[in-house]
């Protein structure tokens, strides 16, 4: 594989909406999201009040790249070679010791292994991105309960009812119905949750187009909901900008179920009207399939084996999947790079808007967490006698195995030519290779890091 990607050899250059296109105000959306559920919780199905109530301490708790065990009610953080790092039993972090004898050092008995799937089972669930984290403290907090209530409870029931508030607010008719807390308050007030896209990526996309590149936008969210974030971010002709809309693609599933694809739909007011045996022409759709998809960027390109490029925030349902599954080149959004090189997170909102909500603010979700510390690298004991070591975490690795390069924001590049030459992190054993504009702080310090 060359050393360099470069957009410029790309054919057709494909983005995710959330997290991707349209980046969130990140302190007013996860309480947004943390309330969706926790009020469907106490009120739909008897969960203790107290979850109500949220200090702005207990957002530290969220890190992205945790796993939580269903059954025991634990969330754990895995090293590269799957050995458990740091663990909580709801929001109590485990010590040094129980941590030892509990997990004694051994790959976890759910460790997906260095290729597949961060898989989701009735027994696990990983949490790769910004949608996922408020969840992620609510689960901890409703185990802290239950622990509470029950003596020490030992084994937890409670995903059914996390699954059934996934239901109440976001299925697909809750957007059209102002069904649940979510959308009815993304609806009232998007400017409070939403970033617009700066001119630079608006230029950018157009600049692509420009140049002969098919553009898709492949998102997991409803077409009304699209929508309203698309007219939000980048005005009301984006339509205009994208040769291909997919909404309700059903990702990772959209890649990976091969070989009995989902087929594309037809689109009628929002409604899905005619399953298509193939896909024959630009247009909006509905659900689909990446091979579908790639024969007909074969039609619009004239080429036998059209080169994509995907972008995206997840890499359970982006990243994964579209290189493993369809062999695109991936471009991770990360946003733990914003303002890392000073130690200081970046501003999470612009000046103008600073005091215009009220309420105790949620720490922003890509800043470093007290209890677990870094989402890139941690620290293993050494035996007795011994210093400790540092090792890659499982979602670093997993970073530099799947992702071509990892950028902040779409808007670090925006302003670059379209044949700047990224250095892939396949580019040399570095893990650092593909990351830009700059490595982490804490890799850069960390070049030579024991790896398992």
């Amino acid at each position: 594989m060359a050393q360099h990607f470069s957009l410029a050899a790309c054919d057709a250059v494909g983005f995710d909406l959330d997290h991707t296109l349209c980046r969130y105000n990140l302190p007013e959306s996860a309480p947004l999201i943390y309330n969706s559920f926790a009020q469907f919780l106490v009120k739909e199905k008897g969960y203790d009040k107290e979850l109500l109530t949220v200090t702005p301490e207990d957002w530290d708790f969220c890190c992205k790249g945790l796993a939580l065990d269903l059954e025991e009610g634990n969330f754990i953080k895995l090293a590269d070679n799957g050995t458990v790092l740091r663990a909580s039993h709801g929001t109590r972090m485990t010590a040094p010791e129980a941590l030892a004898h509990q997990y004694g050092g051994k790959p976890w008995k759910h460790f997906p292994g260095d290729v597949g799937p961060a898989g989701r089972s009735g027994k696990y669930y990983f949490y790769d991105n910004y949608f996922d984290l408020p969840g992620a403290l609510l689960c901890a907090r409703v185990v802290d309960s239950l622990t509470k209530q029950n003596n020490g409870q030992k084994t937890f029931d409670f995903w059914k009812d996390i699954v059934a508030g996934i239901q109440h607010n976001y299925k697909m008719s809750a957007f059209k119905e102002n069904c649940g807390i979510y959308f009815p308050e993304i609806k009232r007030d998007p400017g409070r949750y939403l970033h617009t896209c700066p001119e630079s990526v608006k230029k950018w996309l157009r600049q692509l187009k420009r140049a002969g590149k098919v553009l898709l936008l492949i998102t997991s969210s409803h077409s009304d909901y699209c929508r309203l974030l698309c007219e939000h971010i980048l005005g009301n002709d984006f339509t205009d900008l994208f040769d291909i809309v997919i909404t309700n693609a059903l990702k990772p599933g959209f890649f990976s179920h091969l070989p009995s694809q989902r087929p594309f739909w037809t689109l009628e007011n929002d409604e899905e009207q005619e399953a298509l045996p193939s896909l024959e022409k630009p247009g909006w759709y509905s659900q689909g399939n990446a091979v579908h998809l790639y024969e007909l960027l074969k039609k619009m390109t004239g080429r036998n084996e059209p080169k994509v490029v995907y972008f995206g925030d997840s890499m359970h349902s982006d990243i994964f999947p579209a290189r493993h599954y369809s062999n695109w080149e991936t471009v991770l959004i990360l946003e733990e790079l914003r303002g890392d090189r000073d130690g200081k997170p970046e501003e999470s909102e612009p000046l103008e808007k600073k005091g215009k909500y009220e309420g105790p603010k949620a720490k922003p979700l890509n800043t470093l967490s007290k209890k677990w510390g870094s989402f890139f690298i941690d620290s293993v004991s050494g035996l007795e006698n011994t210093e400790d070591s540092l090792v890659y975490t499982w979602s670093c690795k997993r970073i530099s195995t799947y992702s071509t390069i990892a950028i902040p924001s779409i808007e670090a590049i925006a302003e670059l030519p379209l044949d700047y030459k990224f250095s892939r992190f396949s580019s040399s054993n570095s893990k650092t290779a593909g990351y830009y504009p700059k490595p982490p702080l804490i890799l850069s310090n960390n070049e030579t890091l024991t790896t398992k």
